[in-house]
C-alpha cells in the first residue's frame, strides 16, 4: 500500500513539475500574440480594421481579429454581459458618456490613466471616459457632428437655403415633397438611427435652458415636462404626419439610407457625421455632394451644433500578461502621428481629432468643414451624453414608436423620463 501511494505522488508530482515548467514556458513565451478585439459593423469595422492593419504592419508578432457585434441596444447588451461574465475580447470599441458610466469601468476595465501615451489625449475627451478620477478610454475617432446631412445638389437644383430655423427647415422639406424626393430620410430597421432628431435637437435645449445638463442630472428636470426638451419628440411626430419620410421607411436600413442620399433620392438624413466614412466608401463619386448642417431650432440667431465626443477603445480587467503590454502599445500607436497618418489614408475623417498634433488631411470632405465652422465659431455644444451620466436605454424605441405614429410624443417624453429614472437608479446617483 505504502508502495502504491509512493508511485502516485511521485507521478502527481512529476505533473505538477511539468505543468509549472509549461506555465513557466508559457510566461516566457516570445511568439506571435493574437488579439481579440470587438467592434461595431459599419463605420466602426472600417476604423478599427485601418487602425490593426497599420499596427500589424509594424508589429509582425502580433495579431489582431476583429469580431463585429450589432450597433443599438443589442450591442450594449453584448458589451454588458461579456463584462459581466469574465468573457470579454482583449479590448473593445465603445461609447463614451453615459454609455460607459453603465459599464462600472472601476469594476470591470483596466485603468490607463498614468499610460505615457494618455498626454497627447485631448482632456476634454477624458473626462467623458473617466469615473472616480481614473481614465479608461482612448479615442481612435473624431469628433463627430449630430445633425442633419444632405445632398447639396438637391438644394441646388430646387433654389434652397440652409435653414437656421425649424420652420424655415419645415418649408424647405414640402418644397422637396413637392419635387418627387424624400424630405426626411428615416431607417427604423436600424433603430438606433431614429434618436438624431431627439438627441440632435440639444443645442437647442441647451440654448433655451443652459442648465438643463446640471438639473437633469440632479432630478429636477423633466423632458416631458420641459417644451424645449420634448420638441425633439415633436419632430419625430411632425416628419409622421406630414409623410416626409420615405416609403417603407419603417423597416428600412442605415446604409439603404445612405444610398439614397448619396444619390439625391432623398434631401435630408438626421445623422452622426461619421456617416461620412461608409458613403465615401461606397459611393465616393458623390461624397463632395454631401454636407452637415446643425438641426434647427426656433431662434436664427442661437443656430448651433450639437457635438459629439469620440467613441474609445477600452480594456477589460480580464485581459492580463503579455496581451495587455500588447494592447498597451496598440493603444500608443492609435494615437501616435503615425496612427493618425494610417487611419486619415484609410478612413477619410469625419471631424476634428481630439489628440494633441493630430492634423486632418489637406482634402478633407466638405462636409467635415461645415461641421468645423460651428465648433470655430463656438455655436456648438456637446451632447447631453457627455454632460450627464444619465440616458435611458430605451430611446430609440420610443423614437421609432413616436417617428411611425404609435406614440405621442407626449407619452413617449414621459415613458422616457421613467426609463431614466431606472438608469439613474441603476447607476446609484443622488436624488433619484
Amino acid at each position: 500500500m505504502v508502495k502504491k501511494l509512493t508511485v502516485f505522488t511521485l507521478v502527481v508530482l512529476m505533473s505538477l513539475g511539468l505543468f509549472a515548467a509549461g506555465q513557466q514556458e508559457a510566461v516566457k513565451q516570445t511568439g506571435p500574440i493574437t488579439l481579440t478585439y470587438l467592434v461595431a459593423s459599419g463605420t466602426d469595422q472600417n476604423q478599427a480594421g485601418a487602425l490593426a492593419d497599420g499596427f500589424m504592419a509594424l508589429n509582425p508578432d502580433v495579431k489582431i481579429e476583429l469580431e463585429l457585434r450589432p450597433g443599438g441596444s443589442d450591442g450594449d447588451n453584448i458589451v454588458k454581459t461579456r463584462l459581466a461574465t469574465g468573457e470579454m475580447n482583449d479590448m473593445f470599441f465603445y461609447n463614451a458618456g453615459s454609455l460607459l458610466q453603465a459599464l462600472n469601468p472601476t469594476e470591470t476595465l483596466v485603468d490607463l490613466t498614468n499610460e505615457p501615451f494618455m498626454d497627447v489625449v485631448d482632456d476634454a475627451f477624458k473626462s467623458t471616459v473617466s469615473q472616480k478620477g481614473m481614465v479608461f478610454g482612448v479615442p481612435n475617432q473624431t469628433a463627430m457632428g449630430g445633425g442633419i446631412l444632405y445632398n447639396k445638389k438637391v438644394y441646388a437644383d430646387l433654389g434652397l437655403s440652409i435653414p437656421k430655423t425649424w420652420d424655415e427647415f419645415a418649408a424647405n422639406n414640402e418644397i422637396i415633397k413637392k419635387a418627387g424626393i424624400t424630405p426626411v430620410i428615416a431607417t427604423y430597421g436600424d433603430t438606433w438611427t431614429s434618436q438624431l432628431f431627439v438627441l440632435a435637437d440639444y443645442y437647442n435645449v441647451q440654448a433655451a435652458v443652459p442648465d438643463f445638463a446640471a438639473q437633469y442630472t440632479a432630478n429636477k428636470i423633466k423632458y416631458a415636462t420641459t417644451p424645449a426638451a420634448i420638441k425633439g419628440f415633436e419632430h419625430l411626430k411632425e416628419g409622421y404626419d406630414k409623410g416626409w419620410y420615405q416609403s417603407g421607411f419603417a423597416t428600412a436600413k442605415y446604409d439603404q439610407g445612405l444610398e439614397l442620399l448619396a444619390n439625391g433620392k432623398g434631401a435630408h438624413y438626421p445623422m452622426l457625421s461619421f456617416a461620412f466614412t461608409n458613403i465615401v466608401a461606397n459611393w465616393p463619386d458623390k461624397a463632395a455632394d454631401i454636407g452637415f448642417f446643425a438641426q434647427p431650432g426656433t431662434s436664427a440667431d442661437k443656430n448651433g451644433a450639437t457635438i459629439w465626443m469620440l467613441s474609445a477603445n477600452y480594456v477589460p480587467k480580464t485581459t492580463t500578461g503579455a496581451k495587455l503590454e500588447a494592447v498597451k502599445k496598440f493603444l500608443a500607436y492609435s494615437v501616435s502621428p503615425q496612427g493618425i497618418d494610417d487611419l486619415n489614408k484609410a478612413v477619410p475623417p469625419s471631424g476634428p481629432y481630439l489628440v494633441k498634433g493630430a492634423k486632418l488631411p489637406a482634402d478633407v470632405l466638405p462636409a467635415v468643414m461645415d461641421i468645423s465652422k460651428y465648433i470655430d465659431s463656438g455655436m456648438s455644444a456637446p451632447a447631453l451624453e457627455f454632460l450627464s451620466p444619465v440616458k435611458g436605454p430605451r430611446l430609440e424605441q420610443f423614437c421609432v414608436a413616436v417617428g411611425t405614429g404609435q406614440m405621442t410624443p407626449a407619452q413617449a417624453a414621459a415613458d422616457y423620463d421613467k426609463d431614466v429614472a431606472n438608469q439613474a437608479k441603476q447607476l446609484g446617483l443622488a436624488g433619484w
